[in-house]
């Protein structure tokens, strides 16, 4: 009785490889592991993203033409010419003033961007939505259709340019050899002449958009109830009206990636003009993008004012990015 008393008020002791039962201590070889693992990549963003965005931004506010060392000193003299190098030293932001006031390239720029971006939005995106719709009611043929539409995707933009360029040749042109406008004295000019380069370069960016969006609406279309479908069918609703009022609602996620990889293409938009114009400026091919390239690595090298136009784009482009990730952190609290 007493030794039954003394196991009750002192019981046995636990093993200590009981009590760190469920617990892992890493290794020094896991700890290494993970540390490469996660730091590699961090110092890969800082090195090739963060790094080159701050030094933009520093550089923005001097006349650094690329030689000689950067002063950090104020600049006496504020009414230089634009275009004349000057030497390195913090110029304010005289920078942007002459950016939005005196660069007479700034706003054709910014006008072919909101043009690039409406057609975007006005064009591209219901052509993708529409290909879409069409694709998930499984029509015949539709893995093949949806192969054809996103090819343009999957290819490079250096080829997609070159296709278009066979397209629009003057002389010997798809467009212009169906038009009978191959002659010297009747010829069409689709990339020379600034009336029409910049929608002949248009209609490659939305033949590439159209399938990029066209994939994001059919990943939506395959999550999507099909008994909300079926009830708004029953209760009488026509395509159209189950499509607006009850599809289009759900795919709400959808539309704002959509809107803001809509937003952000459009003011990225360097590629196909750079390959179309052959790296040289063309007279209505003024973008944002375009003019950063001119200043940094083109003939003047003003790496600060390209420095400076590529901080306004910057800024442009973290306003739909931005919208989106408040969105997103909005919603996980509603959740």
């Amino acid at each position: 009785m007493v030794s039954a008393t003394k196991e009750m008020t002192n019981p046995p002791a636990v093993s200590p490889r009981r009590r760190r039962r469920g617990t892992h201590t890493l290794s020094t070889r896991d700890k290494w592991v993970a540390a490469a693992l996660l730091g590699i990549p961090l110092l890969l963003d800082l090195a090739f993203v963060w790094f080159p965005a701050l030094a933009s931004v520093l550089l923005s506010f001097t006349k650094w033409t690329g030689v000689g060392a950067i002063h950090l000193e104020p600049c006496r003299n504020t009414a230089t010419l634009p275009g004349i190098p000057q030497p390195g030293c913090l110029f304010g932001v005289q920078n942007y003033h002459q950016a939005f006031t005196v660069y007479p390239d700034f706003w054709p720029a910014v006008r072919h961007n909101a043009i690039w971006l409406l057609v975007f939005i006005l064009l591209a995106t219901p052509l993708g939505m529409l290909f879409a719709v069409i694709i998930d009611r499984g029509i015949r043929g539709s893995r093949i259709y949806q192969s054809l539409l996103f090819l343009p995707v999957m290819l490079s933009l250096a080829l997609i340019g070159i296709i278009w360029e066979l397209i629009y040749s003057p002389n010997y042109g798809l467009i212009n050899s169906i038009l009978g406008r191959t002659a010297n004295e009747n010829l069409i000019d689709w990339l020379g002449n600034p009336r029409l380069n910049l929608w002949a370069i248009l209609a490659e960016a939305t033949w590439r958009q159209a399938g990029y969006v066209m994939v994001l609406y059919l990943a939506g279309l395959k999550a999507f109830d099909p008994a909300l479908r079926e009830a708004a069918i029953v209760d009488g609703a026509s395509s159209w009206q189950t499509f607006w009022r009850v599809t289009f609602p759900v795919l709400r996620p959808i539309n704002i990636v959509i809107l803001v990889v809509t937003v952000i293409e459009s003011l990225r938009a360097f590629d196909l003009v750079f390959i179309t114009a052959k790296g040289n400026p063309l007279k209505g091919l003024e973008l944002l993008s375009i003019a950063v390239t001119q200043n940094i690595v083109g003939e003047t090298q003003r790496i600060g004012f390209g420095s400076t136009l590529g901080v306004i784009l910057l800024v442009i482009s973290l306003v739909p990015i931005s919208i989106f990730l408040y969105q997103t952190f909005r919603k996980e609290k509603r959740a």
